[in-house]
């Protein structure tokens, strides 16, 4: 990895970010010669060569390809957005060169976007090791943890000494940089435990190594879901996590870029199910494709969305006799949406938790009705007097006629934030109870659902209190 470029100047250029994309344009399209243009790329983070790769022409990036050594284009590539569509600007033998050294991972992921005929070719060309390595990778399906672990780690045997663990981890160095822990097998390759790098380094010659060795270590199965194991990862600050096959001997690794990316894919799956989609896209999708993610969704929508209407229609004889009500009405509405919605992410974020009891979620749901009580009574009443003396200053109402309807707006807003925060509460752990994942209700789903609360509450306090017990609109 090579290092950023230094800032020199004063305060001023301190606080100023540098734009490094300008300047790396600038290098590339300079006449220096290529051993100079290397030297002076190679003070700039492949982060920012990438960015920078974005605004150049094709004849300039094939000018970097052929500047860039092919562990450093490798490194470029990997930053990059665009990865596929450099590759493939890429000669067929520099392809093959720069995909050996990418992470096995992402080399499995752009090969398996190749037609068969592409992807063959080029894994024929590769050396043996990775063939296996991409093999291996590849018998796992995508939602499985051996799709995503590498190879890149350090062993020793058991009942290695201190001084020979050092020396093959000094010869396993040259091959895998993963060094930060060093997995000890047994006989078999069975996993025993792990050591830290630095009590290796610190432990005298004549220590045992078993008297380093952390036994009690974490560690995941390569067949399991990657869905079902991420809390147990994330639980973990340790630079890597060992897979282990079925017979519990040591398959690969996950390393911290690995678990970090396994979780930013969960948290942008809940993400796009927050906007009622079954996945994530992307720029390359097709049309049709997303289309297809989005229409079942916007259906069932559409369909709730109907019977809200239906319930509106109910109580024209209330909007009829007092028009003023629906000018409040997205208010309430709106309102019960919002508490509802943040219900919902304090309960998704809660039910990660597996080991969750019934009387906390319980608890869960009281405190969150409690929260929506509090917010409703303060918010209703700062709704009642505001509504009740805009009717009056504004829209010629009498007092009476003013505080009745700002008063049942008000009750309805209180009602409707505790029914809400039940909601939003209550329907994601019901369906977590069901096997249904939670972040399918919420989003669109839970705002349609609050806004027939609302409604419902809204209107039927209204023909409840105003035409039965005011006279002025009785």
């Amino acid at each position: 990895m090579t290092m950023k470029k230094n800032i020199s100047g004063g305060i001023t250029a301190a606080m100023q970010h540098p734009d490094y994309e300008r300047e790396i344009i600038s290098v590339i399209r300079s006449t220096l010669t290529p051993k100079l243009l290397r030297e002076r790329l190679h003070e700039y983070h492949e982060k920012d060569i990438a960015e920078a790769m974005e605004i150049l022409r094709r004849d300039e990036r094939h000018k970097l390809y052929s500047i860039l050594d092919t562990q450093t284009l490798a490194s470029v590539l990997e930053y990059s957005q665009q990865r596929n569509l450099y590759l493939e600007e890429l000669n067929i033998r520099r392809r093959v060169a720069v995909l050996s050294d990418f992470d096995v991972t992402s080399a499995v992921e752009y090969l398996q976007q190749l037609d068969r005929g592409q992807r063959d070719t080029l894994i024929d060309l590769m050396e043996d090791d990775l063939k296996k390595e991409i093999a291996l990778s590849s018998s796992f399906g995508k939602e499985e943890i051996g799709s995503r672990m590498t190879t890149n780690y350090i062993s020793v045997s058991e009942g290695t000494g201190v001084r020979q663990a050092m020396k093959e981890l000094i010869e396993q160095a040259a091959e895998n940089d993963n060094i930060s822990t060093i997995y000890v097998l047994d006989d078999d390759g069975v996993l025993v435990g792990a050591v830290d790098l630095k009590d290796l380094i610190i432990a005298r010659e004549s220590t045992p190594l078993e008297t380093i060795v952390t036994t009690s270590y974490p560690y995941v199965y390569a067949s399991e879901l990657i869905e079902d194991c991420v809390d147990r990862i994330r639980d973990y600050s340790e630079d890597s996590i060992p897979v282990l096959d079925e017979n519990n001997r040591l398959a690969g690794v996950l390393t911290s870029q690995d678990m970090v990316e396994i979780v930013d894919d969960i948290l942008g799956d809940d993400y796009a199910k927050f906007g009622g989609l079954s996945s994530e896209e992307d720029l390359q999708e097709p049309v049709r494709k997303s289309i297809g993610k989005r229409l079942p969704w916007l259906i069932i929508l559409l369909g709730l969305g109907m019977v809200v209407s239906g319930t509106v229609s109910l109580f024209e004889f209330v909007v009829v006799q007092i028009p003023l009500l629906v000018s409040f009405q997205s208010l309430v509405l709106d309102m019960a949406g919002n508490v509802g919605t943040q219900s919902l992410a304090v309960t998704i974020r809660v039910l990660m938790d597996e080991h969750l009891t019934g009387k906390q979620k319980f608890f869960l749901i009281t405190k969150e009705a409690r929260v929506g009580f509090l917010n409703g009574a303060i918010l209703g009443v700062l709704s009642f007097v505001c509504i009740g003396g805009y009717l009056m200053l504004f829209k010629d109402q009498t007092a009476l006629q003013a505080f009745s309807i700002s008063l049942c707006t008000g009750i309805a807003l209180l009602t409707a934030m505790v029914l809400s925060s039940i909601a939003g509460t209550a329907i994601p752990i019901l369906l977590k109870k069901i096997k249904i994942d939670p972040a399918v209700a919420s989003g669109p789903l839970i705002t349609t659902i609050n806004d027939l609360v609302a409604v419902v509450t809204y209107y039927g306090l209204a023909s409840i209190l105003l035409l039965n017990f005011v006279p002025a609109f009785s």
